[in-house]
């Protein structure tokens, strides 16, 4: 090939490679997607766990909101009140103050305290154990299974497995509430970090029922009801249940409970 050739070659190469150039920018601009500075400058604040526990489909997403004034500026539970205020500074805001949550387990059954009334061996999921009649081998149909799901949710390594019963490590858990949408016994609930006493059961069977499936589940005998001056305490299916919006954490209640369920 002659130095003509390869000289002609170059140049058209070159020449096709500039025109693809100004083409992809003149593309680039025609069809560039406007993003708020302010969109980016959040996404900058945000955890990153892309948990969708602020009920978006991540933190991309979740900046875009709240950017756009759909989404308060502490929408994230896991960030916080740190990443709240930090955000609300960028968007020009005050976030409000809001407690901080964390999940907890209404159940006390360990292996000391509940029946069992089988030895079950399959796959370990309370939510395939959950088909089965019964939820599986302990007494009680209302209890933690101990068989996990949660722990695998969890994001934060927050909850894990203890004698049979979930437990949740309080300075682990930023509420994302993935370990509440996985027990199919719907056991864990998120209440304020600073609760003073919660009813550590969920069984719905009454008083002889509960006792023969477990030794620490609440009978609905209603004391802990008569002993609290506040209005925070309220049987409903046999089941006590705390409001703590109501209860001051005086400990009345915790130390009439027969069966010792409120802690």
């Amino acid at each position: 090939m002659s130095i003509t050739g390869i000289i002609t070659a170059t140049a058209v190469i070159g020449i096709i490679g500039l025109l693809i150039g100004l083409l992809l920018g003149v593309a680039a601009k025609a069809f560039a997607v406007e993003v708020d500075e302010r969109e980016i400058l959040v996404r900058e604040q945000l955890p990153g766990n892309n948990c969708g526990s602020c009920g978006y489909a991540g933190c991309d997403a979740l900046a875009k909101a709240i950017a756009a004034g759909e989404a308060a500026v502490n929408a994230c539970p896991v960030g916080g009140d740190p990443v709240g205020k930090a955000i609300g500074k960028i968007m020009g805001v005050a976030a409000e103050e809001k407690e901080r949550e964390v999940a907890f387990v209404k159940c006390s059954g360990t292996c000391d305290k509940t029946a069992i009334k089988y030895n079950y061996y399959g796959v370990y999921d309370c939510k395939k154990l959950a088909l089965i009649p019964g939820h599986g081998e302990k007494a009680c149909a209302y209890g933690c299974m101990g068989y996990g799901s949660c722990v695998r949710a969890c994001p934060f390594d927050a909850i894990h497995i203890v004698n049979g019963v979930a437990r949740v490590d309080k300075e682990k858990c930023k509420a994302c509430g993935k370990c509440v949408a996985e027990c199919p016994n719907h056991l864990i609930e998120l209440v304020p970090y600073s609760a003073k006493h919660v009813v550590k059961c969920s069984s719905k069977d009454k008083g002889k029922a509960v006792k023969d499936a477990c030794s620490t589940g609440c009978i609905g005998c209603g004391l802990c009801v008569r002993q609290c001056e506040f209005g925070a305490i309220t049987v409903e299916n046999n089941l006590a249940h705390i409001d703590q919006s109501k209860c001051t954490g005086c400990g009345k209640c915790a130390e009439k409970c027969p069966s010792h369920v409120i802690i």
